[in-house]
């Protein structure tokens, strides 16, 4: 199942977020907000709101045949995408 694009797609979506956060953060420095956002946050977000699509489509797509391994692969997505989410939440703390 992990081999369908529908299910890896969305975790190297995640890996991406992270791996903006953390190339963001090592040129720059955390810094507040300046009120405008930057074109890094808005692909951040773009990043992290694309995968629910493909996220849904892999579910309803597989989980007719493979309940067990399409909620264990879903788990999967959702614990990837909540890393680069909560790094920016205790970054901006």
């Amino acid at each position: 199942m992990i081999r369908k694009p529908s299910a890896w797609v969305p975790i190297t979506m995640s890996a991406m977020a992270l791996l903006l956060v953390v190339g963001y953060v090592a040129l720059f420095g955390v810094q507040k907000s300046s009120g405008d956002e930057s074109s890094v946050a808005r692909l951040f977000q773009l990043l992290l709101a694309g995968q629910l699509p493909i996220i849904g489509y892999f579910a309803v797509k597989w989980f007719p045949k493979h309940q067990k391994q399409v909620l264990q692969i879903v788990a999967i997505q959702i614990l990837a995408a909540l890393v680069p989410f909560l790094t920016v939440f205790f970054l901006e703390m």
